[in-house]
C-alpha cells in the first residue's frame, strides 16, 4: 500500500522537524556542559539521541510504505540560553509545537483513511504525552529551586542519571 503524496509530504516535513529537534537538544547539551552542569548536558544528549531515533523511525516507515524520503537542510538552532530554566521553558514550548505537528499528522491520516499511518502515528501521540510531562516536571523543579544553587546542583545530579 503506497502513501498518498499528501501523507508522504507531511511525513517528510516531520522528519525535518525531528532533525531540528535533535540539533536543538544537542546544542542545549553542549551549552549545559559549558555551564558545568554535566547532568543536564547528559539529559539533553539523551534527548538528542531520542529525537534522532524518532527521525529514523519515520524514515523507515516512509520507506516501508514505498514512499520517497526527501531530506532538507536543517536550520541551526540557538546556541546559548540565559539559564537552565530558560532552556527548559524553550524545551517545553518546542515539545508543545511537536505535539501539534504530530496531531496534524494523525488528523491527516484519519482524513485520508490511511489506517496504517494512523496506527503508526499513535506511538508518537503517546510519546508526546510522556515528553511534555517529563519536561514539565523538570521545569517545575527548576522554578522551585530558583535562586538556590544547591537545588540546581542537586537537580543536575538527578537528571544526569537518565538512562
Amino acid at each position: 500500500m503506497l502513501l498518498s503524496q499528501k501523507m508522504q509530504d507531511a511525513l517528510n516535513a516531520q522528519i525535518h522537524a525531528e532533525g531540528y529537534s535533535a540539533n536543538l537538544y544537542l546544542a542545549m547539551s553542549i551549552h549545559a556542559q559549558t555551564m558545568n552542569l554535566e547532568g543536564f548536558g547528559h539529559w539533553f544528549r539523551k534527548q538528542y539521541e531520542e529525537e534522532t531515533s524518532h527521525m529514523l523511525k519515520l524514515i523507515s516507515y516512509v520507506l516501508e510504505r514505498r514512499g520517497k524520503v526527501e531530506l532538507k537542510a536543517i536550520e541551526a538552532p540557538p546556541s546559548q540560553w540565559d539559564s537552565m530554566t530558560a532552556m527548559f521553558e524553550e524545551t517545553m514550548k518546542h515539545e508543545e509545537h511537536v505535539t501539534e505537528l504530530i496531531r496534524g499528522l494523525a488528523d491527516l491520516a484519519e482524513a485520508e483513511r490511511d489506517h496504517a499511518s494512523r496506527a503508526f502515528l499513535q506511538w508518537f501521540v503517546s510519546e508526546q504525552v510522556e515528553e511534555e510531562a517529563t519536561v514539565d516536571s523538570i521545569l517545575q523543579k527548576l522554578q522551585m529551586c530558583k535562586g538556590s544553587p544547591g537545588g540546581l546542583f542537586a537537580l543536575d545530579h538527578r537528571v544526569g542519571k537518565r538512562e
